[in-house]
């Protein structure tokens, strides 16, 4: 995965509303992190793949970053 979009999924997840991450099950927001992604740029289907799997392999920090940000 390129730095590229490594930013701009992290860019994603701090633009996106705290409800958002916290209310979607781990595969939905898999998913829809993938998209809203995908929308700032194209992937090709190995960079989905690999971004898919990053994602899962992140998704307790993704919660506890939203988990704070709805407490500060």
């Amino acid at each position: 995965m390129t730095p590229k979009i490594m930013r701009q999924l992290w860019s994603v997840v701090e633009n996106t509303h705290t409800r958002t991450l916290l209310q979607l099950d781990d595969a939905s927001l898999v998913q829809w992190l993938v998209k809203q992604t995908s929308m700032q740029g194209l992937l090709d289907g190995h960079e989905t793949d690999f971004l898919s799997e990053y994602i899962q392999s992140r998704i307790h920090l993704i919660r506890d970053i939203a988990y704070e940000r709805q407490y500060s």
